[in-house]
């Protein structure tokens, strides 16, 4: 049971292969993780609102 072996972890490792020896983390311990490592995202410039202009009767 070594590295050819495509039906262990060690043999999917070396394969670059995935499967049920080799089982990716649940989605619910992805999104724990990522929420802890969150940034605060930068804040963009306020933008000025466009002045309108008010067309006169004439």
């Amino acid at each position: 049971m070594g590295k050819g072996d495509r039906k262990t972890a060690k043999g999917k490792r070396y394969n670059s292969s995935y499967g049920n020896a080799r089982k990716q983390a649940s989605a619910t311990a992805v999104v724990a993780a990522t929420g802890a490592v969150k940034k605060p995202a930068a804040k963009a410039p306020a933008k000025k609102a466009a002045k309108k202009t008010v067309a006169k009767a004439g």
